[in-house]
């Protein structure tokens, strides 16, 4: 099977992300009346100077596994017109479940944290990405290797799926039209999963497709005016403690807890906020005492 050569869309991306930020900037000061958070943005753009820097690393790493595992794979799939579409539908449910497990299992949650780390919502929070994350996170698209898609193809698809992301990292986006919005991902929809509303916590998680929320229950419609950031706010705009932090913590937490071993392993695979003594709160915890709240 003859291989084609295919660009790093990323790297072509970055001028554009670059005029698109200065862009947004002066729209939110011009018309939103708005000031422009530089700190935070340039927070932001350093940790996305980072994941590039560090996705030099992390690529070889990924092919390598992904080559390695193509050699047992079930089918051989071509460069064709339709498994480009196949692959874009498929891709982006793996994504779906490594962006879900992402807020479900502290481990994942560690690099993803990042992304959710400021309190502003823009394009320039689109670059805010972990420098962690490359180095296992690619497991949930094992399968495609797998079924036979090449890693090439897997890779290309990735890229697009997140240069797709980039766009509706922004407030100057109210809604698409309907159907727009019931089929893909759009600014709207994004926003409630930056969203530290309780109603809005672990919802959205689609990549491109917003249908796989839909379809497996998490979705969530943007009604009241999103409050963006974490639960617990990481106060700083170092990259390096931003991109840490959280594993810090984690060890922390599961190394100096006086609880049995089974109890620490479960702080890397229980939820973000798990504590082994019960006092930890849960998104859903949260969100049911939302609930409560509008139903009395």
């Amino acid at each position: 099977m003859e291989i084609p050569e295919l660009p790093n869309l990323i790297h072509y991306a970055i001028p554009f992300f670059v005029i698109t930020v200065i862009i947004e900037a002066i729209l939110t000061v011009k018309i939103k009346m708005e000031d422009y958070e530089i700190k935070d943005a340039r927070t932001s753009i350093a940790m996305g100077l980072g994941n590039v820097f560090v996705s030099l690393l992390t690529k070889g790493i990924i092919l390598g596994a992904f080559l390695f595992l193509y050699k047992f794979r079930i089918f051989t799939i071509g460069f064709e017109w339709w498994t480009w579409m196949l692959l874009l539908f498929l891709e982006d449910l793996a994504y779906y479940w490594n962006h879900r497990i992402a807020h479900e299992s502290r481990l994942f949650w560690a690099s993803h944290v990042v992304h959710h780390s400021s309190q502003k919502y823009n394009l320039s929070t689109a670059l805010r990405q972990t420098w962690t994350g490359g180095f296992y996170t690619f497991i949930f698209w094992l399968p495609l290797i797998i079924i036979g898609f090449h890693p090439v193809m897997v890779l290309m698809q990735m890229s697009i799926s997140l240069l797709y992301q980039y766009w509706i990292h922004t407030e100057l986006i109210d809604k698409m039209p309907r159907w727009f919005e019931y089929i893909f991902n759009t600014p709207s929809h994004h926003r409630v999963h930056h969203a530290t509303n309780p109603q809005y916590l672990d919802r959205n998680h689609a990549g491109i497709f917003i249908i796989w929320d839909r379809m497996f229950g998490t979705f969530e419609p943007e009604v009241e005016k999103p409050v963006y950031g974490l639960v617990t706010n990481i106060e700083t705009y170092n990259p390096v403690k931003v991109a840490f932090i959280e594993w810090g913590n984690m060890f922390k937490d599961a190394f100096t807890s006086k609880t049995s071993f089974f109890n620490r392993l479960k702080y890397f695979i229980k939820p973000p906020g798990w504590k082994h003594d019960g006092t930890g709160k849960l998104s859903n915890d949260l969100r049911r005492e939302w609930e409560e709240k509008i139903n009395l």
